[in-house]
């Protein structure tokens, strides 16, 4: 079997890395502020927590300009914040309030943004894999340079959807960057138990798309993967993958326990690996004062507790919205 690669990471100004830094800050204290009000009974249902991950997306979106697409699976409140939508809106609608994305129909795992082009939020495992090769060949079609991130988990990547995905993008030769946030454990099974070929990069091979494997947990890294994918993508030389090698520090959901794992082997990531105190000592060793970083962490905070109040003071939704997007309004196409 190849020796997995991972690709190194580049060189950044303290500018660029203060505002992965802020991102990925806002991601965390986002997603740590959900796991309280789920404990308080605010949000109900599923709630798949991105802590830890937050790299991939931070990352990946410094990749990314105007006009391009993402789609991703239901870990997805990090990839909302990264691409830009309102933390009070993903919020509102985390919590099933009037003010959230969907109205507060859709929950944590369906919530949509055309403004900022993001696509869902996909409850189905890998169901969501051709939805974002369909995006790409939307771009195809109209003959622009846009391309589409599609991110799923190792779990999914075992679909047989997302292998017949793969031998219909290099087909038509789809702009789209399939991401593989490989987190390690699925649902709660440990990637050596789940499958005989843990390189899912490499089963692109077999239809001739061309991928890698990278630190998931260095968001230097992610970008530098990022940036080849996307060049390639940008050329027109058809679909790329990108295996993100990170891990989740919370349970798959707010209901999982997560005792496949030992608290030592989390808490071992958690100190030596951490995507966003990797930033933070690189920062401080670069010269940027550590009570910048303090305020940094003062305002990230502000915007989550106000996100969180602006959920609270939101109304439920009116029972008449339950009528409401259920069937699209088609106008019929002329001859």
């Amino acid at each position: 079997m190849a020796t997995r690669r991972q690709t190194r990471k580049t060189a950044a100004t303290d500018q660029e890395l203060t505002r992965y830094y802020r991102d990925m800050l806002l991601i965390r204290r986002f997603e740590e502020k959900a796991g309280q009000l789920y404990g308080m009974g605010l949000i109900g249902g599923f709630c798949h927590l991105y802590i830890g991950q937050e790299a991939v997306v931070v990352g990946l979106e410094a990749c990314a300009e105007e006009g391009d697409k993402r789609v991703t699976a239901y870990r997805d409140h990090g990839h909302m914040l990264a691409c830009g939508m309102d933390p009070k809106g993903v919020m509102a609608e985390l919590t099933g309030r009037e003010g959230g994305f969907s109205r507060g129909k859709g929950g944590s795992m369906h919530m949509f943004s055309r403004e900022k082009h993001f696509y869902g939020g996909h409850g189905i495992v890998g169901a969501n894999v051709p939805i974002g090769a369909g995006l790409a060949f939307s771009d195809l079609y109209k003959g622009n340079d846009r391309v589409t991130f599609t991110y799923f988990g190792d779990g999914a990547a075992n679909q047989g959807q997302v292998a017949e995905t793969y031998n219909m993008a290099e087909l038509w030769m789809l702009p789209v960057i399939f991401v593989i946030e490989n987190n390690q454990y699925a649902m709660g099974t440990s990637v050596k138990r789940a499958t005989k070929s843990p390189d899912f990069w490499e089963r692109g091979a077999a239809y001739g798309i061309k991928g890698e494997a990278v630190d998931g947990m260095d968001v230097l890294a992610v970008k530098a993967a990022g940036e080849k994918a996307v060049k390639h993508v940008r050329a027109g030389k058809g679909p790329y993958i990108l295996e993100m090698m990170t891990y989740r520090y919370r349970g798959h959901s707010m209901s999982d326990p997560a005792k496949y794992r030992t608290r030592e082997e989390v808490q071992k990531m958690r100190e030596e690996r951490d995507a966003i105190e990797q930033v933070r000592e690189r920062l401080i060793e670069s010269g940027v004062a550590e009570d910048d970083l303090k305020a940094i962490d003062k305002e990230i905070k502000e915007i989550v507790n106000g996100a969180a109040d602006f959920a609270r003071e939101s109304p439920e939704p009116d029972p008449s919205e339950l009528w409401t997007d259920v069937y699209a309004d088609v106008t019929p196409q002329t001859a």
